[in-house]
């Protein structure tokens, strides 16, 4: 079974406000087993357009991924962000199949 990804890029404008939302996720990742891969770092944008911050967080599956997302815990979260950051999310499978090296 595939592991799920948040792929998550974020523009802060309010980082105080910011804070209460950082203070509110931990619970919803915690209950779906949320890792951290990505969190913030150092990047070189090499294409296309870049946002202040990235994180890409690893669950289970797809299917924990979707549900840490639409769960009361995380959309309470979402409410603690308010209109602190533009963000935008995907929720993807990950890939289990044959590598270049493989083929």
């Amino acid at each position: 079974m595939s592991k799920g990804y948040w792929i998550v890029r974020v523009d802060i404008s309010d980082p105080e406000t910011y804070k209460k939302y950082l203070a509110a996720n931990g619970a919803a990742f915690k209950k779906y087993g949320g890792r951290f891969l990505v969190r913030g770092g150092k990047y070189e944008v090499l294409s296309g357009a870049a946002r202040d911050r990235n994180v890409v967080i690893e669950f289970k599956d797809f299917e924990t991924a979707l549900a840490c997302y639409r769960s009361p815990e995380y959309q309470f979260a979402l409410s603690e962000r308010a209109q602190s950051a533009e963000v935008d999310v995907v929720v993807i499978e990950g890939y289990d199949g044959p590598q270049p090296a493989d083929s």
